[in-house]
């Protein structure tokens, strides 16, 4: 069965699409599906560098391992690799659908609204904050995930 190819978005794509990645990843395995995953920024900022040490102790918490995730940009051949294209936000969202070829066949969607049913809002940024807002994030990107996940693979 071929994969389902899908790519989580933040801004740096140190704290909260690596987070996802990683969530996705092991909640799939989990469920049995066939994911084939990655993330990116829509900034440049932290090209070839490790996810934040916060993210990457917030999940180690729940048996999950990003360390060998590294950062990079959103490029437009995305558009054509991914099936799914998931941004953390608004914003990201807005940039991302800026650089979509028109012709592209990726389902670009915001993470925390990928179906009309789902409204489960932006993913907060924490990466000005304290480690509260890294368990916050997890919280939230492991509901979201879940509910994507069921939702992908009801279709």
């Amino acid at each position: 069965m071929t994969p389902i190819r899908v790519l989580t978005v933040c801004l740096g794509n140190i704290c909260r699409s690596p987070a996802a990645q990683g969530i996705l990843q092991h909640e799939a395995e989990r469920k049995g599906l066939n994911l084939s995953l990655d993330s990116a920024g829509t900034a440049a900022y932290h090209i070839g560098k490790l996810p934040d040490p916060r993210s990457i102790e917030t999940l180690k918490q729940v048996g999950i391992d990003i360390t060998g995730q590294r950062a990079r940009q959103v490029t437009e051949d995305d558009f054509y690799v991914f099936d799914w294209i998931l941004a953390m936000d608004r914003a990201n969202y807005q940039k991302l659908k800026q650089l979509q070829p028109s012709q592209s066949p990726a389902k670009l969607v915001m993470f925390g609204e990928f179906a009309d049913y789902v409204s489960l809002g932006e993913v907060d940024d924490p990466y000005y904050g304290g480690e509260e807002g890294f368990t916050e994030m997890r919280h939230h990107l492991i509901e979201i995930a879940k509910r994507f996940l069921d939702h992908i693979a009801s279709h």
